[in-house]
């Protein structure tokens, strides 16, 4: 579970859309797959699968950094609604 900075309630429409197309960039370029994506209010549910040579904090803070740059990126908005320029909570 990834949960959004500060627990805000960030993840509209918008923003799920976004967060899938990032995660499907990531499936062509790392050796990961994403099985499930559970998209709520405020939190992320993430079932992946990889290879064994990415541990498991090596691939969370992979995903972590990759889909909150794209986020801000392309939803600016949500920049505006987390104002310490953190999408992900720490953990």
């Amino acid at each position: 579970m990834f949960p959004a900075k500060y627990r805000r309630a960030v993840f509209d429409e918008s923003v799920d859309a976004v967060l899938k197309e990032v995660c499907l960039e990531i499936e062509k370029r790392y050796e990961v797959k994403f099985i499930e994506i559970g998209v709520d209010n405020d939190h992320v549910h993430f079932l992946v699968q990889s290879v064994p040579t990415y541990s498991v904090t090596k691939l969370v803070t992979m995903l972590k950094s990759i889909t909150a740059r794209e986020v801000f990126k392309r939803c600016p908005q949500v920049k505006q609604q987390l104002w310490g320029g953190e999408f992900w909570s720490d953990g």
